[in-house]
């Protein structure tokens, strides 16, 4: 009856190894395993012998039993709960390639492409002209920041079009009458020591002289006050050059002088530029930076979506950036909608960033106005508040993948801004389809910085800032503007100010990054940007949530103390 035809099933099924009654659940692996004929007989089957020699069944089997690890990127994000870059891991791939073969080749705007997919954020305690240059020599790009006048961010995009690798355009220039204790104050502050004196401590005026570390290293403090007229190299001492003089004859001059620094005069004796024996050896090969057809370094400058802001757009044009970044928190606004218009008619040639968004809606809107990329991210930064002022936002993983997937399909490229605190996070970010990434904490810090150094507790810091904070309100009404609240009596802030310890020069950083960057991908089996997303949208690419323990277990745990160098 019924219940011995359950016993011979059960029977039979004994017989087949566990691997295969496990590939039953696929329907063709269960196939071959055994036919429902068998199954449904009602003879037994004689009882099988024990042998050395594997099940056929299975051994068949074996070649095309491959079970799938993780999840694809679709199914990771479809059940509609907010991700942040620690949420998730990438799942390892095939090796078959030197890390320093992936090619990091990537779009920043449909027009523009960069060796290295690395922007620096527009904010007045990130990029001003010292990180654009450090950043497009290394292969990326600086977008200078707008919380000041127009005049001035005009000035910081001229002086990186104009800028000549191992000539210093605007070095820092002291006066006779000024003092050792400002040199030692001022290098403190700058991380270095050697200034050129000229008659009123300025540039463009006669050069009279240059004090170098050597010249008040072992000046005690009450010898501070003398002025540096009397311990400074005079100007008839010096080595110099003048206007014109090519890259590799200064080379040459300063290797014959073995002097550390080589001031650039007119005729008239007056200083022009600097070159620096230090940032000759930072600049003196390049071959991945970011220059446009001139063979100038490419920049990029950030304006707000009034129309006050576009006088300011015409100064950026006229001083020769590249790429316009519309600078808005909440970027689906009318403002930005008929701001980006109106660029596109007056400067049709200029690329133009929008955003910023977080949603496929947000984003279509700006796509239809002529977006030539889009920004992605809001309250994800480190010195953001929004999510927890506003109530608004979206976890920076979730937003990155899904305005990416929309935004791929009318082929604008996007950049993952905010959020982004170590190496691992550029990969997962460019793994989740933005072609780029933007890091204002990461790079917060470095030499290149605005901002002067500082020591507390004995730690030495520079001072770093949200955009929405109230600081960075009180000095321009740039970053009112961002926030819609410059014509508020409260203001409300949307970020903090706090401080970021040294991180060292831009020029081992950001190799430091790319070099990261080049490793993650080997891992994961990418020769390339390309490869990458491709492998994430075809679903090749595997990836798998992480508990909080999981998270715990990934990062450093079970030491009583340690040091954590990337570097």
């Amino acid at each position: 009856g019924r219940w011995k035809k359950k016993k011979l099933v059960a029977k039979k099924l004994a017989t087949v190894p566990c691997f295969a009654r496990g590939a039953a659940r696929n329907p063709a692996a269960a196939a071959k395993a055994m036919s429902a004929s068998d199954i449904a007989s009602s003879e037994p089957s004689p009882k099988p012998r024990r042998s050395k020699v594997p099940h056929p069944g299975a051994s068949a089997l074996i070649p095309e039993y491959v079970p799938e690890d993780g999840i694809s990127a679709s199914i990771l994000f479809e059940n509609g709960s907010g991700l942040t870059y620690n949420d998730f891991l990438i799942l390892p791939g095939y090796i078959d390639f030197e890390s320093s073969a992936v090619a990091l080749e990537s779009l920043l705007t449909k027009n523009i492409s960069l060796s290295a997919p690395l922007v620096s954020s527009p904010m007045d305690t990130v990029t001003e002209h010292e990180m654009a240059i450090a950043m497009a020599l290394n292969g990326g790009i600086g977008i200078i920041h707008h919380n000041c006048t127009a005049e001035y961010q005009a000035s910081e995009v001229r002086k990186v079009k104009r800028y000549e690798a191992g000539f210093i355009k605007d070095p820092l220039v002291l006066g006779p009458h000024q003092t050792v204790g400002h040199v030692v104050k001022t290098k403190r502050e700058r991380g270095f020591g050697g200034f050129p004196i000229t008659e009123d401590g300025k540039l463009g005026s006669k050069l009279v002289g240059i004090v170098t570390t050597r010249d008040v290293d072992f000046f005690p403090e009450d010898k501070w006050d003398l002025p540096l007229s009397e311990v400074m190299t005079p100007a008839s001492s010096l080595i110099v050059a003048h206007e014109g003089i090519s890259l590799k004859d200064a080379h040459q001059k300063m290797q014959e002088s073995k002097k550390g620094k080589l001031p650039i005069v007119n005729d008239n004796f007056e200083l022009v530029a600097l070159i620096s024996r230090v940032d000759l050896k930072k600049h003196r090969d390049f071959p991945n930076a970011s220059k446009d057809s001139n063979k100038q370094l490419l920049v990029g400058a950030a304006i707000g979506t009034r129309d006050t802001d576009k006088e300011r757009c015409r100064m950026l044009v006229e001083a020769g950036v590249d790429v316009i970044v519309l600078d808005s928190s909440q970027g689906n606004s009318i403002f930005q909608i008929n701001m980006l218009k109106w660029i596109k008619t007056e400067y049709p040639d200029i690329d133009i960033v929008a955003g910023n968004v977080v949603t496929v809606a947000q984003a279509k809107r700006l796509i239809d106005a002529g977006a030539d990329a889009l920004r992605i991210g809001m309250g994800s930064g480190s010195i953001c508040i929004t999510q927890e002022v506003m109530a608004v936002g979206r976890p920076q993983a979730t937003a990155v993948y899904k305005v990416c997937e929309y935004a791929r399909r009318f082929g604008v490229p996007c950049i993952a801004d905010g959020g982004i605190q170590n190496v691992g996070h550029i990969t997962k970010a460019l793994a989740l389809g933005a072609s780029t990434v933007m890091m204002g904490s990461l790079l917060a810090g470095t030499t290149e910085s605005p901002g002067a150094y500082f020591f507390q507790d004995g730690v030495r810091l520079k001072k770093y800032r949200g955009m929405g904070s109230l600081d960075a309100m009180r000095q321009g009404d740039a970053s009112k503007a961002r926030y819609f609240s410059e014509a508020d009596r409260v203001k409300v802030a949307q970020g903090v100010s706090g401080t970021v310890k040294d991180k060292g020069s831009m020029f081992a950083f950001v190799p430091y990054l790319v070099a990261g960057l080049q490793h993650g991908c080997q891992d994961i089996g990418a020769r390339s940007l390309v490869q990458l997303r491709s492998m994430m949208y075809s679903g090749d690419l595997r990836f798998e949530k992480r508990t909080p323990a999981a998270q715990y277990e990934g990062g450093v745990h079970g030491l009583h103390s340690y040091e954590k160098s990337y570097f």
